[in-house]
């Protein structure tokens, strides 16, 4: 990951301003540089973020298209149960599912921490 440089900005000249536009003028330095990581902030977490920075790659594609399992069963005794099947086709999709869940939730975590920096 590429680290992008800033130099600092220089102090605002006071002199022929008046006071509204210098308190305005030190605040827009002061958030500029915050932004940018100059200001000496501790763990430069008001620092901006440019798309040089961000390298997660695109989430992987969805393994679950659509949900093979019917609802399809049979009645024993009063008590409606799935068939094997259906049931393994369950059991298939809930995994496929938590999968494609795992690889986004990565997905997050890794933008996350490169947002963290």
């Amino acid at each position: 990951m590429a680290k992008t440089r800033y130099t600092s900005i220089p102090d605002i000249p006071t002199t022929g301003l008046t006071g509204w536009q210098a308190q305005t003028l030190s605040a827009m330095k002061e958030n500029v540089e915050l932004l940018i990581g100059t200001r000496g902030e501790k763990g430069g977490s008001s620092r901006a973020v440019t798309k040089a920075q961000i390298g997660v790659n695109l989430a992987p594609p969805q393994n679950m298209q659509r949900v093979t399992a019917t609802g399809a069963g049979f009645t024993i005794s009063g008590v409606t149960v799935p068939s094997l099947e259906d049931y393994g086709n369950l059991v298939t999709n809930v995994q496929e599912l938590a999968n494609d869940v795992a690889a986004l939730r990565n997905t997050v975590n890794v933008l996350i921490q490169q947002l963290k920096g």
